[in-house]
């Protein structure tokens, strides 16, 4: 699939629906983005996964929090997810690597469980994202103390994410002179009642696991920033949902990564923070 001939179907597609003009905005609201699944045999997106080794340069230390090593949830292959992340991040980014600090599994340390106590689920220090040269990466063992899951090869569909229901990027579609209050109040819900077939859109991601695009939060709640910050300045970079062995907290819950969207292009990654839903 071409990026940006399916760009241009799902603009054709929502035009079709709902005026040129108005399609126009709307579709400036979507992101590339992958629905990650199960590979099967020689499916597998690159490295892409979740759990077993971490893909580190081997200068790379292990990340910690408070000294406690965190644990490998996931790795993405950005080289193999091109072209769709052209103009997203940096060409040659090569592997990222999905750290936190767990406390639920199994296997979690039962040091784990008190230092989370101490830390809000968004605290930078609890989930860390480190990105390795392709050329340069290698499996790493994990230190003792870090939590190790079996691995899962991911397959990686590409397609357009749109915002979840309540996320505050609706606040930057203009729906033009002609929307009545109650269509600027709700957006998403305006458009979606002229969409009814909206599942069949091209481009469109069916699945919980997802390799950037936009979050979604099944909790009903938004993107939410311990510091604050304006969540349409932020980037999503991965959203993992329960994964057998491993989930998040003590009810459940899917985990998130998001990072400033300048630091994306820019390529630092030490500046991606989590930001899980949970209920």
């Amino acid at each position: 699939m071409d990026p940006n001939a399916t760009l241009t179907a799902l603009r054709d597609f929502c035009a079709e629906r709902l005026g040129a003009d108005l399609a126009d905005r709307f579709v400036r609201l979507a992101r590339p983005g992958f629905a990650l699944t199960e590979a099967e045999p020689g499916e597998a997106a690159g490295h892409s996964r979740f759990g077993g080794r971490a893909m580190l340069e081997p200068s790379t230390p292990w990340p910690t929090c408070d000294g406690l090593p965190l644990s490998l949830l996931a790795v993405l292959d950005t080289d193999a997810l091109a072209p769709w992340l052209d103009g997203v991040l940096p060409a040659g980014t090569g592997l990222l690597n999905f750290f936190s600090l767990d406390s639920d599994s199994e296997d979690a340390d039962p040091a784990a469980m008190e230092l989370s106590l101490t830390y809000d689920f968004m605290d930078p220090q609890v989930g860390r994202v480190i990105a390795a040269r392709s050329a340069h990466a290698v499996e790493t063992a994990p230190p003792a103390r870090a939590s190790v899951f079996d691995p899962v090869p991911w397959a990686a569909s590409p397609g357009f994410a749109f915002p979840d229901t309540y996320d505050p990027a609706w606040k930057t579609l203009d729906l033009g002179p002609d929307a009545d209050d109650m269509a600027r109040a709700m957006p998403d819900t305006y458009i979606h009642g002229l969409l009814t077939d909206w599942s069949e859109r091209p481009g469109a991601l069916d699945s919980e696991d997802i390799a950037f695009g936009r979050p979604e939060f099944p909790t009903g709640s938004a993107p939410m920033l311990s510091n604050g910050d304006d969540p349409n300045l932020y980037h999503h970079l991965l959203q993992l949902s329960g994964q057998g062995e491993w989930y998040l907290g003590g009810d459940g819950g899917w985990m998130h990564w998001s990072i400033p969207t300048e630091a994306l292009r820019a390529g630092d990654f030490t500046r991606a923070i989590p930001t899980p839903d949970i209920w």
